[in-house]
């Protein structure tokens, strides 16, 4: 069959399916999707609105099977960072525009991209790759604690551990055992833990051309090591004191990457003796600042997005950004340890608070919560808004009085009530 009109191809469009869905079909395109792990093509509604749903992670195979199907196709477009590889693979072999192929792999898998990395003179921190959980500890001791130790193939933090020593190592074994697709793990890469400000940076390109849009900065509750970043995260000012440098290293990142087009959210790590490359990821921004933009802004991160996979110029490229406001999200924890959620109580008096743009509560009462460590185990959060920093910063504190995660635990001592979680 032939696709009638033409049609984008979209990578994994699960968490931000809809609106990439809906941007297609406005611009004028019919919409062929391509899931690239078992458990994507097992969440319920993913291929709701697909004119043609394909499921392989092989770009070779997935060729195959757009030219078998007579499809008209216009671009290849990421919607998640598990379809990155592909996106840009399968792009050079229908003769699309797209990023570098041959550094599509340094884009997503971590051993890679540090391999890149290091080769193309872009600082990192030092680093082991292992191939067994039994080398972990060996690997630690010999890059130098702190270290931090992620799968290579992964997202969201999922397995992702600090070691601040080396007690902290001892008897521990692999993290996990699968990622957040549920593939199994196979390397770990095991590097120097950066103690320093974290940012992750948005920009989008166009022929090479590299446009900031803005950057956002982790906040934690104290100065411990962390693995997973997520606390209070607020959008930095232009007169932010890291801003210049930051801007200026994640440029050189995107060009020694080959990003030449389409999104992209690097994060990265400021210390007294320069920036870190945490991670690049050559797609949108998977977590509030879309819909942020949108709302406030008047940008249209879905269209655009869509536009420079079809090589075409996206209006963000030059027209002002301009924010008038100043975003922020709350993510709350379940730090109880694993249990049955009783309830998250004041989330919708947080909600309703003034700023408040939207609220997502991740469980229903009675279900199995497991201690927040990363993007997937998450019981409550919070996108905000404000005239300035210190107004989003107020609305987050105000979120954090009000919302408290109530579990019951696994394996509660004998005769204990359920405990509460005030966040």
């Amino acid at each position: 069959m032939t696709t009638s009109p033409p049609a984008v191809i979209l990578v994994d469009p699960v968490r931000q399916g809809r609106p990439f869905k809906a941007a297609a079909r406005e611009l004028g395109y019919s919409v062929v999707s391509v899931y690239t792990h078992d458990y994507l093509a097992s969440l319920d509604g993913h291929a709701d609105d697909d004119d043609l749903s394909f499921y392989t992670s092989d770009p070779q195979e997935a060729e195959r099977l757009v030219t078998a199907a007579g499809i008209d196709a216009r671009a290849v477009v990421p919607c998640l960072e598990a379809g990155v590889h592909l996106t840009d693979v399968l792009a050079h072999r229908l003769g699309l525009p797209g990023n570098d192929h041959t550094l599509a792999r340094a884009r997503r898998d971590k051993a890679v991209m540090r391999a890149h990395a290091a080769e193309a003179g872009v600082r990192i921190p030092e680093f082991r790759l292992v191939h067994s959980a039994d080398d972990i500890a060996g690997a630690a001791h010999e890059v130098g604690f702190p270290v931090i130790v992620k799968p290579t193939l992964g997202a969201g933090s999922q397995g992702v551990r600090v070691y601040s020593t080396a007690a902290d190592l001892e008897g521990q074994g692999p993290p996990v055992t699968h990622d957040v697709y549920r593939e199994p793990v196979r390397e770990w890469l095991v590097e120097r833990y950066v103690r320093g400000r974290e940012f992750a940076v948005n920009f989008f390109s166009a022929d090479g051309e590299h446009r900031f849009v803005d950057m956002w900065e982790y906040l934690r509750p104290d100065d411990s090591d962390y693995d997973f970043p997520l606390w209070d995260i607020v959008q930095a000012g232009p007169d932010h004191a890291d801003r210049a440098r930051v801007e200026a290293y994640t440029r050189s990142v995107l060009t020694a990457f080959g990003i030449q087009r389409g999104p992209s959210h690097t994060e990265v790590k400021c210390t007294a003796d320069g920036v870190y490359l945490i991670e690049v990821g050559a797609r949108l921004s998977g977590g509030p600042a879309v819909d942020l933009w949108a709302a406030h802004a008047g940008l249209r991160p879905f269209h655009d997005t869509i536009a420079c996979y079809l090589g075409r110029r996206p209006e963000l490229i030059d027209r002002p950004v301009d924010f008038p406001v100043r975003f922020g999200s709350a993510v709350v924890h379940n730090e109880q340890g694993p249990g049955t959620l009783v309830a998250v109580h004041g989330a919708q008096e947080a909600a309703a608070l003034p700023g408040v743009d939207s609220a997502e509560i991740g469980y229903a009462p009675g279900e199995h919560v497991p201690a927040t460590l990363d993007n997937v185990s998450i019981p409550f959060s919070a996108a905000v808004h404000g005239p300035d920093s210190e107004a989003v910063l107020a609305t987050l504190a105000a979120i954090r009085s009000l919302v408290r995660v109530e579990t019951r635990p696994d394996l509660p001592p004998s005769g204990s009530e359920p405990t509460t979680a005030a966040l």
